[in-house]
C-alpha cells in the first residue's frame, strides 16, 4: 500500500505534464499541418539527382536566359475555321490578361496582378490548318512559385483566373478554350493533391473509427485511439513543416498524403496492441495505473521493434539518387516516430483519466477487476472462441497449412514479372478528366506536339553544325533550332545564335509530345547520336528528365531492396534472439510482397486497364510492405517467444496465435483501410500504391501471419529459435 501511495504521488503530476505537452503539440502541430501545402513542391526537375545529365543540362541552360520560365498554353477552337472576328476577340483576350487582379493581395504586395507574374506578354499563334489558336503564356518561375496572402501558389491563382476569364469572355464568341502546358498541369496536380489537406484525412479517420467501434463495441475507446492518431500526426506535421521550411527536406504532394496515412495507420496499430494488453492486465490487477504500467512493459518491446523496423526500412530510401525518394524516408520516419510517441505516452495518459474508474473507457462492455482472493498479477488473457479454433486448426494441421499457403502465394506471385512498371506519360497521371489533359490532346491535333517542351542540347559552339546534323538524323525528331534568344514566340531568322562560355544551346522538338514514353525513347536515341559527336554534350528538357528519373529508379531498386532486407533482418535477429526465425519471417514477407505485385499486375493490366506504372511505385510498395508486413509477424512472434519460454514452442504458437489473433487482425484491417483511402486522390500513382499496400497488408494479416508463419514455426518446433536458448527448450 505504501508503494502504491508513493507511486500515486508522482504519477499524477507526470500524467498532467504529458497531457499539457501534447495539448501544446496539438495546437502548434495543427497550425503547421494546415500550412504543409505551402511548402510542398511538385516540380519534377527538383527531384532529379545532381549527377543526372538532365540536371546538369538544366543548370547549363540557365546561363542562356535571365529568368526561369513556367509556360502555359491556352488552346482555342471554334466550330470550324477561326474567323477574323474570333481572332480579334482572342487577341483582345490575350492583351487583357495582364490586368487581371490577384485576389486578396494588399497594396504593398509584390504580386498584385497577373501581369506581375508574367515574364513576357502573351501572344497569339494560329494553327496551320486555321482551325485553332494558341495563346502562349510565359510565367516567371520565381514569381509563379511564390505563396500569395491567401495561402495559394501564384501559378495556380494565375491559371484559375485565366481559365475563368476565358470561360466568361470567349464562350459568347463560340470559342472553346483549355489551359494546358506545364502551368496547367501543375495547377491541376495541386488541385488533385488538395484532397490531402482535409478530405483524405477525414475519410481515413472515419473508416478507422467504424472499424474500431465494431472491434471494441464501445464509442469511447475508439475516440481515444483516433485522438491519439491525430495528435501523433500533429507532432509529425510540425516537425516536417519546420524542416521543409528550413530547406532540410523536400516535400511533395504524394509524400504529404503518405505521411498522413502512415501516421494514422501506425498509431492505431500501436494503440490497438497497447489497449489489448491493458484490458488483459485490468483482469489481473485492481489498480488501473498498475495495469497500464504492466501493459506498457508488455508491449514496449514489440512496439519499439516494430517502429524501429519501419523507420530503419524507410530510412534506406536515403540511398536513393532521387531527392523525392530521399525525402520520403525521413518524412515517413518522422511520422512513425510521432505515432510511436503518441501511442506510448498520450494514450496511456488519456486512458488513466478517471483514476480507479478508468474502466469506463470500455463502456458499455464491462471489464471486471480480479476476483477477491485471486493472485495479484495473474493475467487471464481473453482468447476469442474464433481464434482459439483457428489456432487449434492451424497447429493441428501445420504442415498442410504452411505448404498450401506457400503454394497459393507463389502461384499469384508468378504474375509479378508482368507488372508494367516502366513509366507513364504525364497525361496518364490523372484518373479523372482535367482541363490540362484535354487541352494537351487537342493541342497535338493542331500544333507540333513537341513544341511545348523542347529538349535542350548544350554543346560546344565549334561543334554546332555537327550536332545539328546528328540530331536531325534521329528518328522522331521534328525540328532542330539553335537558340537565338527567344524561347517563346516568333523566331527572327536573321538573329545570331547565342553563345555563352564557348557553348550554344540547341532546341530540339520531338514528333511525340514531350511527356510521352515515345518522346523519352527518342531522347535516348538523341543522346546516343550527339554523344558520338562529343561525349561532353548535355541533353536536358522534360523528356530527358523523365528518362533520368526512370533510370535512377531502376538503380534505386537494385541498391535499396537488398539494404532494406538486410537491415530488417538484423533487427529481427536482435529481437527474437535467433537467426532461423528471422529467415523464415523475411522469406514469408518477401513472398507476400511478390504476391501483391502479381495480383496488382492482373488487376492493373486486365481489370482496370491502366496504361502502365511509375517505376517508383514498386519501390515504395516494397518499403512499406516489407517494413509494415514484418510488424504483424513481430507482434505474433514476440508473444509466441514469451509463451514458448514456459510452455514450449508448439504450445506457445497455439497460445500466441489465439491471444493475438483478434488484435493483430484488427490492426491489419485498420492499416489496409487507411492506405486504401489514398485511392480517393484521383492520381494513378497513389491509386496503384494504395491498392498494392492495402492488398499486401491484408495478405500479411490473414495469410502470412495467421496461417503461414505460425504453421511453419509449429512444424519446425524449437529449432525455429536456432541458435538461441529457446532452441534447447521444450519442442
Amino acid at each position: 500500500m505504501v508503494q502504491n501511495s508513493r507511486r500515486s504521488r508522482w504519477i499524477t503530476p507526470v500524467l498532467a505534464v504529458v497531457l499539457l505537452v501534447w495539448l501544446g503539440v496539438g495546437y502548434l502541430g495543427g497550425l503547421a499541418q494546415g500550412k504543409l501545402s505551402q511548402v510542398t513542391t511538385n516540380d519534377q526537375a527538383s527531384f532529379l539527382p545532381l549527377s543526372a545529365e538532365s540536371t546538369r543540362a538544366a543548370e547549363a541552360a540557365e546561363a542562356f536566359v535571365e529568368d526561369k520560365v513556367l509556360p502555359g498554353l491556352v488552346v482555342l477552337r471554334g466550330e470550324g475555321e477561326i474567323t477574323p472576328e474570333q481572332l480579334e476577340t482572342v487577341q483582345e483576350f490575350a492583351s487583357s490578361l495582364a490586368a487581371l487582379e490577384l485576389e486578396g493581395q494588399g497594396d504593398g504586395a509584390a504580386l498584385r496582378t497577373v501581369g506581375d507574374v508574367f515574364s513576357a506578354d502573351p501572344f497569339v499563334v494560329p494553327s496551320e490548318d486555321g482551325e485553332a489558336l494558341l495563346v502562349t503564356l510565359s510565367l516567371d518561375g520565381a514569381a509563379a512559385d511564390e505563396t500569395l496572402e491567401s495561402g495559394e501558389r501564384a501559378s495556380r491563382a494565375v491559371v484559375d483566373l485565366v481559365r475563368a476569364e476565358a470561360e466568361s469572355v470567349l464562350v459568347a464568341s463560340g470559342i472553346e478554350s483549355w489551359l494546358t502546358g506545364p502551368a496547367g498541369f501543375v495547377a491541376d496536380l495541386v488541385a488533385a493533391f488538395g484532397a490531402i489537406d482535409g478530405v483524405l484525412l477525414v475519410v481515413a479517420l472515419a473508416a478507422v473509427l467504424v472499424i474500431l467501434v465494431l472491434v471494441y463495441r464501445s464509442p469511447l475507446i475508439p475516440l481515444a485511439v483516433i485522438g491519439t492518431a491525430v495528435f501523433g500526426l500533429c507532432l509529425a506535421g510540425l516537425v516536417v513543416y519546420e524542416l521543409t521550411k528550413a530547406g532540410v527536406l523536400v516535400l511533395n504532394g504524394q509524400t504529404q498524403g503518405i505521411l498522413s496515412i502512415l501516421v494514422v495507420g501506425a498509431s492505431v496499430d500501436y494503440s490497438l496492441l497497447l489497449v489489448a494488453r491493458y484490458r488483459e492486465e485490468l483482469g489481473a490487477v485492481a489498480e488501473p495505473r498498475a495495469a497500464m504500467w504492466r501493459a506498457i512493459k508488455g508491449t514496449f518491446e514489440p512496439v519499439t521493434a516494430s517502429a524501429a523496423t519501419v523507420v530503419a526500412g524507410l530510412m534506406c530510401l536515403l540511398l536513393s539518387d532521387l531527392a523525392s525518394n530521399r525525402s520520403l524516408g525521413p518524412v515517413a520516419a518522422i511520422g512513425i516516430a510521432g505515432a510511436y510517441l503518441s501511442a506510448l505516452t498520450l494514450l496511456p495518459a488519456v486512458l488513466l483519466l478517471g483514476g480507479r474508474r478508468a474502466r469506463f473507457w470500455f463502456w458499455p462492455r464491462k471489464v471486471d477487476a480480479p476476483a477477491p482472493g485471486a493472485a495479484d498479477g495473474e493475467r487471464q488473457e481473453e482468447v476469442s472462441s474464433l481464434w482459439r479454433r483457428v489456432a487449434e486448426w492451424v497447429t493441428g494441421n501445420a504442415r498442410k497449412v504452411w505448404i498450401a499457403s506457400a503454394l497459393g502465394l507463389a502461384a499469384l506471385a508468378a504474375f509479378a514479372p508482368t507488372l508494367q512498371a516502366y513509366g507513364t506519360s504525364e497525361t496518364d497521371l490523372f484518373l479523372t478528366p482535367v482541363e490540362s489533359v484535354e487541352g494537351q490532346e487537342f493541342l497535338t491535333e493542331h500544333f507540333p506536339a513537341g513544341a511545348v517542351q523542347p529538349a535542350n542540347v548544350i554543346a560546344p559552339a565549334d561543334r554546332l553544325d555537327e550536332v545539328v546534323e546528328a540530331a536531325s538524323a534521329v528518328d522522331g525528331i521534328d525540328s532542330v533550332t539553335p537558340y537565338t534568344g527567344s524561347s517563346f514566340g516568333p523566331v527572327d531568322p536573321d538573329a545570331e545564335v547565342v553563345e555563352v562560355d564557348g557553348r550554344v544551346r540547341i532546341d530540339v522538338q520531338t514528333v511525340a509530345v514531350a511527356d510521352s514514353l515515345e518522346a523519352v525513347d527518342t531522347i535516348r536515341e538523341l543522346r546516343t547520336a550527339v554523344h558520338a559527336v562529343d561525349a561532353g554534350i548535355l541533353v536536358g528538357g522534360a523528356s530527358a528528365e523523365r528518362a533520368d528519373t526512370q533510370d535512377t529508379t531502376t538503380r534505386d531498386l537494385r541498391v535499396i531492396v537488398p539494404t532494406v532486407l538486410a537491415v530488417i533482418f538484423l533487427i529481427l535477429c536482435l529481437l527474437l534472439r535467433s537467426i532461423l526465425a528471422p529467415v523464415l519471417l523475411m522469406t514469408a514477407n518477401v513472398l507476400s510482397f511478390l504476391t501483391a505485385m502479381g495480383v496488382g499486375a492482373l488487376v492493373f493490366n486486365h481489370v482496370l486497364g491502366f496504361p502502365g506504372m511509375d517505376p517508383v511505385v514498386p519501390l515504395y510498395a516494397f518499403c512499406f510492405l516489407i517494413a509494415l508486413g514484418v510488424d504483424y509477424s513481430i507482434f505474433l512472434m514476440s508473444r509466441v517467444r514469451e509463451e514458448a519460454a514456459g510452455l514450449g514452442t508448439r504450445a506457445g504458437v497455439r497460445r500466441g496465435l489465439g491471444v493475438t489473433g483478434s488484435v493483430i487482425t484488427s490492426a491489419g484491417l485498420v492499416l489496409a483501410t487507411t492506405f486504401a483511402a489514398l485511392g480517393i486522390v484521383p492520381l494513378l500513382f497513389l491509386a496503384q500504391l494504395a491498392f498494392l499496400v492495402a492488398f499486401g497488408v491484408l495478405v500479411d494479416t490473414f495469410i502470412v501471419r495467421s496461417l503461414l508463419v505460425p504453421a511453419l514455426v509449429h512444424d519446425i518446433g524449437r529449432q525455429s529459435w536456432w541458435p538461441g536458448p529457446l532452441a534447447k527448450g521444450k519442442p
